[in-house]
């Protein structure tokens, strides 16, 4: 990622380059920061006591490490290896590898803008980074919707290529959380509201969420959500619920949402 920031800030994690392993330690290259070195000591590269260094690191691989120190008079940073958990490692991984997209998809705008890439970092990135924390976030809010931008105040003759080339090349994740709806009604004609009910429970009210109950045997179906993400799932998944509570009982039923079958 292209960065406003010289130096990286103390606690922060960053994604290295082994330059060259030596028994002190390593020097590593910081790959957010064009130009910035960073040190491992041999303390830091895993815990407990260490044999051989190169059991651990090799000269070009690419690891995460946690910003230690930063003395931005003398330019010195110390890094640590140890102290990042797999969990954070894959997340900023991850996230690195989305900057290093959305980098490439900044260029295609620039292209079609006939403007260097940094001055769209100066003309609008830069604000956008500032407004949804990163760049990639940026084109992936204007792929879910492309008017969010254009909501939020920016405007200018590049929105119009930003929005094209975030729909083309951006994919939204979507999540899905599964129940079941166990609803019934002691009227002669439940059957019918029964129905009813569950064709409620189904009538999203957002576009991009995707509501679908299946028989499974009575008084128990299937309900499954998909949305952008498990907030928005989970609250989906409640409120279909409750729509086909709201329902029935008026018709002489009930009906609860079991997330576990174990637990009915």
């Amino acid at each position: 990622m292209f960065r406003k920031e010289e130096f990286p800030e103390e606690g922060e994690l960053v994604v290295c380059r082994v330059k060259s392993i030596h028994n002190f330690g390593a020097f590593v290259e910081l790959e957010e920061y064009p130009g910035k070195e960073g040190f491992i000591h041999i303390s830091e590269v895993a815990p407990g006591w260490i044999k051989r260094i190169r059991d651990h690191i090799k000269e070009n691989q690419r690891i995460v490490c946690k910003v230690m120190h930063v003395d931005r008079e003398k330019g010195h940073i110390d890094v640590s290896l140890k102290r990042v958990n797999e969990h954070q490692r894959r997340e900023k991984i991850q996230e690195w590898k989305n900057e290093q997209k959305a980098r490439k998809l900044l260029e295609i705008v620039a292209s079609r803008l006939g403007k260097k890439v940094e001055d769209c970092y100066k003309e609008f990135a830069w604000k956008l980074i500032d407004k949804y924390g990163s760049l990639y976030s940026a084109f992936e809010e204007c792929a879910y919707d492309p008017e969010t931008l254009r909501k939020d105040g920016f405007s200018g003759e590049w929105l119009k290529h930003f929005e094209e080339v975030a729909r083309d090349n951006i994919q939204i994740p979507f999540v899905t959380v599964k129940g079941y709806i166990k609803i019934s009604s002691s009227r002669s004609d439940g059957v019918e509201h029964i129905k009813k009910a569950l064709q409620l429970a189904e009538n999203s009210e957002y576009e991009d969420v995707e509501i679908e109950v299946t028989y499974r045997g009575a008084p128990l179906y299937n309900i499954s959500v998909k949305a952008p993400d498990y907030k928005i799932a989970e609250e989906e998944l409640k409120k279909a619920v409750d729509r086909a509570k709201s329902y029935i009982r008026n018709y002489e039923g009930e009906c609860d949402l079991i997330r576990d079958l174990g637990k009915k």
